[in-house]
């Protein structure tokens, strides 16, 4: 069973970083575009590696409009094995508006491509909703999912909390309906901390499934620690 994933834009090696705040005393605190590096030791997507638990490297550059429209791009290395590809490559856009001081709406339609591997892409509508600014609802929806011609959706509630010292727990369960494209139903959670210095962010979490999980990817899905390191605007 191949993996899938999805697109979150997380952290940075490191060695970027002087780039990194070079790029950002170059533009202007008013600049529609936002950008992304990052270094993780697993690419993990809803649960599952997608990088057969190796390292590597992320990149996303989006888009802001004034009027709450975004588009952009984001690409990953990813491992699915003997003759699969190399890398994953999503393109977006999506729209973000405030229905009141503590409900923020965002939608946006993403396309997950992979080069030399085109039977497995397909697209996704993804909605979240963040009410004061603390808890979160998302929404997905695929007709293809990863190339399957069969539905799925998922679901997500999560939570980001203050810490002392500037550091911040995240913590989140969600809910794959996958059993008409992989076959079965699974849960997938994560717990971690993170903590930002200016542009540069570290994150440690725990992510893993339930045993429905372990039996659609084996290892892949099993629990583990995932570090990030990131730099970006």
């Amino acid at each position: 069973m191949k993996p899938f994933k999805l697109a979150a834009s997380l952290a940075v090696a490191l060695s970027v970083v002087p780039f990194a705040a070079f790029a950002q005393d170059a533009e202007e605190e008013s600049s529609a575009f936002s950008w992304s590096l990052a270094a993780v030791s697993d690419y993990v997507w809803r649960g599952v590696s997608q990088t057969d638990e190796d390292p590597t490297g992320q990149i996303g550059l989006t888009y802001n409009s004034p009027v709450g429209l975004y588009a952009g791009a984001w690409a990953s290395g990813v491992d699915f094995g003997s003759g699969g590809p190399d890398f994953e490559v999503d393109y977006f856009v999506g729209y973000n508006v405030d229905f009141s001081e503590s409900v923020n709406f965002d939608v946006m339609l993403n396309r997950y491509t992979y080069p030399d591997a085109s039977e497995l892409n397909f697209n996704e509508l993804i909605t979240k909703t963040t009410f004061a600014e603390t808890y979160s609802l998302t929404v997905a929806y695929s007709d293809d999912f990863g190339g399957t011609d069969e539905d799925a959706w998922y679901y997500n509630l999560g939570g980001s909390w203050g810490l002392p010292h500037d550091y911040t727990l995240n913590a989140g369960v969600g809910y794959n309906q996958t059993e008409d494209a992989l076959g079965e139903n699974y849960v997938d959670w994560n717990l971690g901390v993170s903590k930002s210095w200016g542009m540069v962010t570290a994150s440690l979490g725990y992510v893993g499934t339930n045993g429905k999980g372990n039996d659609l990817f084996g290892d892949l899905a099993d629990d583990r620690v995932v570090l990030t390191l990131s730099v970006g605007n």
